[in-house]
């Protein structure tokens, strides 16, 4: 694959946090973690249509605040039609993990993993998918 060469002009503070982004996910150099960025992004944005996708969403948060967990079973109750079933597992004294099986279009699956991990508290979350035959 041929590669094409081209110039972005960013606000040093942008440049900052892509240099910092750079070495914290042990990337060569900038012009690969862009690479990265953007096919991410593209990935993305494919999944916001009506594709049937199966997936898993993946969250960490503090085992002692049980509001997040009590929010994250409402969350599944409300989006029952895709939730396919659920996991928490303890990691340390500290944190927990969860990790929620569904199975829904593309949308719906993005739709209840936003919500997911705008739950206050929650360390980390992200979705995993893949399209289903």
């Amino acid at each position: 694959m041929s590669v094409t060469r081209f110039g972005v002009s960013l606000e040093e503070e942008l440049l900052t946090a892509l240099d910092q982004y750079v070495t914290e996910n042990n990337f060569s150099n900038r012009s690969q973690a862009i690479r990265y960025l953007v096919e991410k992004n593209l990935a993305e944005h494919k999944w916001k249509c009506d594709n049937l996708v199966a997936g898993a969403m993946v969250m960490v948060y503090p085992c002692l605040k049980p509001e997040i967990r009590t929010r994250s079973s409402e969350l599944q109750f409300q989006y029952r039609d895709v939730v396919i079933g659920g996991q928490q597992f303890n990691l340390n004294e500290q944190n927990c993990m969860e990790i929620i099986a569904v199975k829904g279009t593309s949308f719906r699956l993005t739709e209840l993993s936003d919500k997911m991990v705008s739950i206050k508290g929650i360390v980390h979350g992200k979705l995993i998918m893949s399209k289903t035959q």
